[in-house]
């Protein structure tokens, strides 16, 4: 399978992190989630909230479909778990990221992004149904190296503000889906074989791991003919021409909620001078949280 050539080398890499990641993060395999590119059942139960801030008022939709995010969100915002925190890093066109509850009281210059419960969310990648279109809520999360069930931050979310694009773009996106697919398939396998790859490794057995290697990417290439390569829908194209956002986050990341209320507040946040940190100069505090109707 020709696509599967671009992979080769993120698949001796993966072999790699599978050998050496942690047994904690071994163990997260046993965590049901919803880190799938398949589209989900409707959302019947969504919430809005109300976000009052500095910079002015938004509301959020929170999706329905993406339960442990939205009764998490939901009773943060019940115990103000937001009230003054800030909005600590902001990219332009990119996103706007806040939750980490250091920031209440954190001085000019801080390094934030690193606070929160002591927790993480189960992923719940409802996609493509959920993407990160502009003015999209997601959930801030680590990297996959020390994350590879992409488990989300217990208290920081981000709302993407992004980029329009091209078809040219587009058509590149859709091949990186099908890569990224590909990509996560081989993940899963080397997983499945991660103590045989650690002994391996501890022998030195590069043979067997070549062997290994090509046993998992023969195995990635039979599950990928029978799977549904992951769309660029009709409505996500349109999205990302018309509005824009931040598509190569896609699939990555758990997308639950959007803004539905007050984008001009987003958009006055994204135009904040930062230093090099990407924190705004000029604090911009969230003010409270309010469930509404």
């Amino acid at each position: 399978m020709k696509i599967l050539r671009t992979l080769i080398p993120g698949i001796a890499s993966a072999i790699l992190f599978m050998a050496c990641g942690n047994a904690s993060d071994a163990n997260a395999s046993n965590t049901t989630t919803t880190n799938t590119m398949t589209q989900q059942t409707a959302d019947t139960a969504s919430v809005r909230v109300a976000v009052r801030t500095t910079a002015g008022n938004f509301t959020v939709l929170l999706y329905g479909d993406t339960p442990k995010h939205r009764d998490n969100f939901v009773k943060l915002v019940n115990e103000g778990y937001y009230d003054s925190t800030l909005f600590h890093r902001v990219i332009k066109d990119f996103m706007i990221q806040a939750g980490d509850p250091d920031s209440k009281t954190a001085k000019k210059g801080q390094m934030l992004g690193s606070g929160g419960p002591d927790y993480k969310i189960d992923a719940e990648i409802v996609f493509p149904t959920h993407f990160h279109k502009r003015g999209a809520l997601a959930a801030a999360r680590q990297g996959d190296q020390v994350n590879p069930m992409k488990k989300s931050s217990g208290s920081q979310f981000y709302v993407v503000t992004g980029r329009k694009l091209g078809d040219t773009e587009l058509d590149g996106l859709a091949n990186s889906l099908r890569n990224k697919q590909m990509q996560g398939i081989f993940n899963r396998l080397a997983m499945e074989h991660r103590d045989s790859i650690i002994e391996m490794q501890r022998r030195g057995d590069r043979d067997g791991l070549n062997a290994l290697q090509q046993k998992l990417i023969a195995q990635t290439e039979a599950e990928a003919s029978k799977e549904q390569a992951p769309a660029l829908t009709d409505e996500m194209r349109k999205a990302y021409k018309e509005v824009g956002g931040a598509p190569h986050l896609d699939g990555d990341y758990t997308v639950f909620g959007e803004v539905i209320e007050g984008m001009e507040t987003i958009d006055r946040i994204e135009k904040a001078k930062t230093d090099g940190r990407d924190r705004p100069e000029d604090d911009i505090r969230i003010i409270s949280m309010k469930v509404v109707k």
